[in-house]
């Protein structure tokens, strides 16, 4: 239908292009009413689509959705509009590259835009999209903007600027009314899952070879996360530079003071998160200097990481800094709690030098605190010290398999007690981390060696 477009297609096109109809399998510019996508049909997008509020757009199970390099599509559901992407493990959805030799940045990314109260620490959606569309947020924490389930996101992340990017998928203010559920995001050129605010609560989300971090919160995200993974390629980094940034598996933040915002801005990031299993470069192959942390918990967050597996940490396993963040900790409002932790280097590390009144910290008072009313486990550091957790084969980048072994400590004394931890959005497994023994719930619908 918009084949004979002259239009530049990596332009925004918030009038639809050819129409605004999108009745073809090429897509562009703004979809303005309801539409279905079957998968009977391969849909191309073509530079920034954005699903206008109050549309729908169903995607049907085993449908792909493909992007060229040449434009990097981008698919933006906007606030008030809603995605119902219901893919099954048989049958995931897939957004992809359309190139013979795919490479990250050939689709540009997934970014939903919801209606939470957020802390105004992003004033737009980042990734050039167009100024119609750029608005996020609201005052509705239950707001929904619809399901993803069993949806992959491949080769995905579009750089407009330095820190102004598209990710794997953008969350942008999203509320706990929205289903995301069996999530994985494949070799991406940014972050693989970002949370800008919101509460949406996710389970079943993995993070797998993408070049910065792989859980990244801040702008006042407050949701409740359940089963994850975040395995790194240990060459694979996106462009540092002279930026001082790093790639880990988890950076949260609440704001950055570089806006003139005061860390305690409200309301504050604390996400809830448990059975998480991450994997860490742990000095494999030589890994990308860029390499930082498994966990960067900073700039005024509050965050609790319970009943989960953090190894393999490069620069460091659990970096705390900026002295609000160390006093939430310290005070024990946040915690890694009943947890193993393990770094190649510096497995805790604390920035010193803060004044918190009332408290005296360091590294060794931290780390005492971690194995004493956190519960948490540290292993030996050092590269070697990753065995201890008898993983199965957790550092086979080309087939990582994050099963604990027989034997592991990580198949039993999984405990509720923290926090919102009670809340009924956890199942009260008795393992930690993200898998159990024997069943795989990543099965079928995710892919590897990619």
């Amino acid at each position: 239908m918009l084949g004979a477009c002259s239009k530049s297609d990596d332009k925004d096109d918030p009038s639809g292009g050819g129409g605004g109809t999108n009745t073809g399998t090429e897509i562009r510019g703004a979809i303005t009413s309801d539409l279905h996508w079957t998968k009977d049909k391969t849909y191309r997008l073509r530079g920034y689509v954005y699903v206008q509020t109050g549309v729908t757009l169903t995607i049907d199970p085993g449908t792909k959705i493909v992007s060229n390099k040449d434009s990097a599509g981008v698919l933006v559901i906007y606030r008030g509009a809603k995605i119902m992407a219901q893919g099954t493990a048989a049958e995931p959805i897939v957004f992809t590259s359309n190139e013979s030799s795919p490479l990250p940045g050939d689709l540009g990314g997934v970014i939903i835009a919801g209606q939470v109260t957020g802390n105004g620490n992003h004033s737009v959606i980042e990734g050039g999209v167009d100024a119609a569309y750029s608005a996020f947020g609201g005052t509705n924490d239950a707001d929904n903007s619809g399901v993803l389930k069993y949806v992959r996101i491949e080769y995905a992340g579009k750089a407009v600027n330095p820190g102004d990017e598209v990710n794997g998928l953008s969350l942008y203010g999203v509320g706990s009314g929205t289903t995301i559920d069996y999530v994985q995001v494949v070799r991406g050129l940014d972050d693989a899952f970002e949370f800008f605010g919101g509460t949406v609560n996710c389970k079943h989300l993995v993070a797998y070879n993408c070049a910065d971090d792989d859980f990244d919160m801040d702008d006042g995200y407050r949701g409740k996360i359940q089963y994850a993974i975040s395995i790194k390629d240990p060459k694979f980094t996106d462009a540092k530079g002279n930026t001082g940034d790093l790639s880990n598996n988890f950076e949260v933040d609440n704001v950055n003071p570089a806006n003139g915002f005061v860390l305690s801005r409200a309301p504050i990031t604390f996400p809830v998160l448990s059975n998480f299993t991450a994997i860490g470069p742990n000095n494999v192959n030589t890994p990308s200097v860029d390499y930082g942390w498994g966990m960067r918990w900073r700039r005024g967050t509050k965050f609790i990481l319970a009943n989960s597996i953090v190894i393999g940490g490069q620069k460091g396993g659990f970096r705390l800094q900026e002295d609000s963040t160390v006093a939430y900790f310290a005070r024990g409002i946040s915690g890694f709690y009943n947890s193993f932790l393990h770094a190649y280097a510096n497995t805790v590390d604390v920035e010193t030098g803060k004044t918190i009144p009332g408290v005296t910290y360091d590294a060794t008072t931290i780390t005492s605190q971690l194995t004493g009313s956190n519960k948490s486990t540290i292993l030996t550091v050092g590269a070697a010290g990753a065995a201890e957790m008898k993983l199965t084969d957790p550092f086979n980048n080309a087939a990582p398999n994050v099963k604990p072994a027989t034997g592991s400590a990580a198949l039993t004394g999984a405990l509720f007690d923290f926090g919102t931890l009670g809340d009924a959005f956890f199942d009260k497994v008795a393992y930690r981390g993200a898998l159990d023994g024997t069943t795989d719930w990543t099965a079928s619908w995710t892919v590897w060696n990619k």
